[in-house]
């Protein structure tokens, strides 16, 4: 009892800590949010040593959000590694009036998840893992459902993989000019390419020579 008093008090302290140098570095928007912790049992000569996996989700609530995973022999120690990978991990997600540009299906592992854009006022329809990301993601209005398997650490990664895959119709036109400034030949192009091979291909068999004399021609 004593020892785990200790440990809530440790975590605490640590979690004190870690708001207190946050806001020093001017990073005291970001928020974690602990989604799953993992007690993982290692049978020993001296009998059963327990280690910890902290799955944490980490963002400001205005389109930037990262999920992070740490392991250590204690909880708090996973806890703060997690969130410390999840800073890292960070990336902005591309939102239109609190809701996601278009509908997008992410399958990771055995997890299938749907989100589908929604009107104002919606709000979240989504649970488990895949709402604390959207949440701290800053998303106001979104449909979701999990298809596959309720594994809470492949759902969040299928979130996450969803999210990065997000276009909008203005970074979509810009791929689009790069490519046309790069010289890839358009779809038309191709089109009338395919379409001059094609009738090539019916003068040769009207004139009864053999395909392989052509080619070697």
């Amino acid at each position: 009892m004593k020892r785990g008093l200790k440990q809530i008090g440790r975590t605490e302290r640590e979690r004190k800590q870690r708001d207190s140098t946050a806001s020093k570095d001017g990073t005291d928007q970001l928020k974690e949010k602990l989604i799953y912790v993992n007690r993982v049992a290692k049978v020993v000569k001296g009998g059963r040593r327990f280690s910890f996996g902290a799955l944490v989700v980490v963002g400001d609530g205005n389109g930037h959000v990262g999920l992070g995973y740490g392991k250590a022999n204690e909880v708090a120690e996973a806890i703060r590694k997690g969130v410390q990978d999840g800073k890292n991990k960070l990336f902005e997600v591309p939102l239109v009036g609190g809701t996601i540009p278009h509908e997008v299906l992410v399958k990771e592992g055995a997890a299938k998840v749907l989100m589908k854009p929604a009107s104002l006022g919606t709000g979240i329809i989504a649970g488990g893992a895949v709402r604390a990301i959207v949440e701290r993601a800053g998303i106001k209005d979104i449909l979701t459902k999990n298809l596959g398997t309720k594994n809470r650490i492949n759902a969040a990664k299928a979130t996450i993989k969803g999210l990065k895959s997000l276009r909008t119709r203005e970074s979509i036109a810009e791929i689009k000019k790069k490519l046309q400034q790069s010289g890839i030949p358009k779809e038309d192009e191709v089109k009338e390419e395919k379409k001059k091979v094609e009738v090539e291909m019916q003068v040769i068999e009207m004139a009864g020579m053999p395909k392989a004399e052509v080619k070697g021609e």
